[in-house]
């Protein structure tokens, strides 16, 4: 049963500390004010890690976010998907095309189309790596979904995670970087994994998700963005049994959140780590920690189904 139009998500939580209304505002800058309301970023500040939260489906189908979805698609532009709309294409229509999609969404019958996937080099080898390119329209709906979510995961993420997240990038991780050496850690496992995107386990994917989100209609959607599957060159159509594919606008996200357990497990190891995406470094201070590391590293992709490629 769908909660009520315009009611705010719940959400069931433990003991907490308040905050000013000011602090809570500022540490949100970059969330979308058509879902997340001061109320809600209050109750979301206050949050334990076993928070979860329901009742979202009537926020991301609200025409705010659909419609904030689609600018923020707007001013990334990009390719067309397997369906040929331009973005501009898309603009013309924009508001009997988003009318579409809040009704399939509301009533269930939105179906995500497979990702176009091109070929883009690789930076610094002559390889390529594959990117997946969603529709127009599906873009918009993921859009709405990451508008939703981010905050909720956000909220957990850790310190030393600096890619795809807002107010933070490889300015700051290489800062971070300078610091460490600084300090005198002078050992470095540097290292990143094979195909990350491309190999993320969708179960335990979805059960982290899970883990904070209980709106069923949420979680479907969320599905169907990682189960869409690829369509080819040729025009063959591909399933995607793994991985979350570059390109897709909820990917970064749903990354980050896959290794966010790695992270917080190496700062209660007392490693100092530093991430950003699926690259990351260990700094540390003798060549047996450094390796130590590695091999912790090593054994935690191996359980979580990925392989690790140091350099």
């Amino acid at each position: 049963m769908n909660p009520e139009p315009n009611r705010e998500p719940a959400l069931v939580t433990g003991p907490c500390q308040s905050k000013q209304a000011g602090e809570t505002q500022d540490r949100w800058w970059w969330v979308e004010p058509g879902v997340w309301t001061q109320r809600m970023l209050t109750r979301l500040d206050q949050s334990e890690p076993t928070t979860v939260w329901y009742g979202l489906w009537d926020k991301l189908i609200s025409e705010r976010n659909l419609q904030a979805a689609f600018w923020a698609v707007w001013r990334n532009r990009g390719a067309p998907g397997v369906d040929g709309q331009t973005v501009e294409q898309f603009e013309t229509q924009e508001s009997a095309q988003l009318a579409q999609l809040r009704e399939e969404l509301r009533t269930k019958r939105y179906r995500r189309q497979p990702a176009r996937r091109v070929w883009i080099p690789k930076p610094g080898t002559t390889e390529k790596r594959p990117l997946g390119i969603p529709a127009v329209r599906d873009r918009t709906v993921e859009a709405a979904l990451k508008q939703v979510l981010e905050p909720i995961f956000e909220r957990d993420f850790a310190e030393h995670s600096y890619g795809f997240r807002p107010g933070r990038g490889c300015r700051q991780a290489a800062a971070r970087v300078e610091e460490l050496l600084k300090e005198g850690r002078l050992w470095c496992v540097d290292l990143d994994f094979k195909s990350y995107f491309d190999t993320i386990p969708h179960t335990p994917m979805l059960g982290l998700v899970k883990h904070r989100v209980v709106d069923g209609s949420v979680l479907a959607l969320v599905e169907q963005c990682l189960k869409a599957g690829i369509l080819t060159e040729l025009r063959d159509w591909q399933p995607t049994e793994a991985g979350t594919p570059q390109g897709a606008v909820v990917s970064p996200l749903l990354a980050n959140l896959y290794l966010n357990p790695l992270d917080h497990q190496m700062a209660q190891q007392g490693w100092q780590m530093v991430r950003y995406a699926d690259d990351l470094v260990v700094l540390c201070r003798t060549r047996e920690e450094a390796e130590q590391a590695l091999a912790y590293l090593r054994q935690w992709a191996e359980k979580a189904g990925l392989t690790v490629h140091p350099t």
